[in-house]
């Protein structure tokens, strides 16, 4: 079943994540604030993939343009494959 997941990510200039997912395998994702032309990039390149995928390729990611400079919107897009994870019980 289509549901969309609600993240706000921590330390990055992302405010929102808007995760459309049919159980672990993501449909859509939309991301509000961020570098708009990343984000576009990373939120369509994700579409198709699991969970775990994404957490696979994007976890440890880091920007200098964060405020502790130990994360990145990125990174964030995986902490919320892991919160998306943990609210559907996988």
């Amino acid at each position: 079943m289509e549901e969309t997941f609600r993240y706000a990510p921590q330390n990055v200039c992302s405010r929102e994540f808007l995760i459309t997912h049919d159980g672990d395998k993501i449909l859509k994702v939309v991301t509000i604030g961020g570098c708009p032309g990343n984000i576009q990039a990373v939120d369509r390149l994700i579409v198709g993939m699991t969970a775990d995928e994404v957490i696979a390729a994007l976890e440890g990611i880091r920007c200098p343009g964060s405020r502790t400079r130990q994360t990145s919107c990125p990174d964030q897009l995986a902490q919320a494959m892991k919160a998306l994870k943990a609210a559907i019980g996988k």
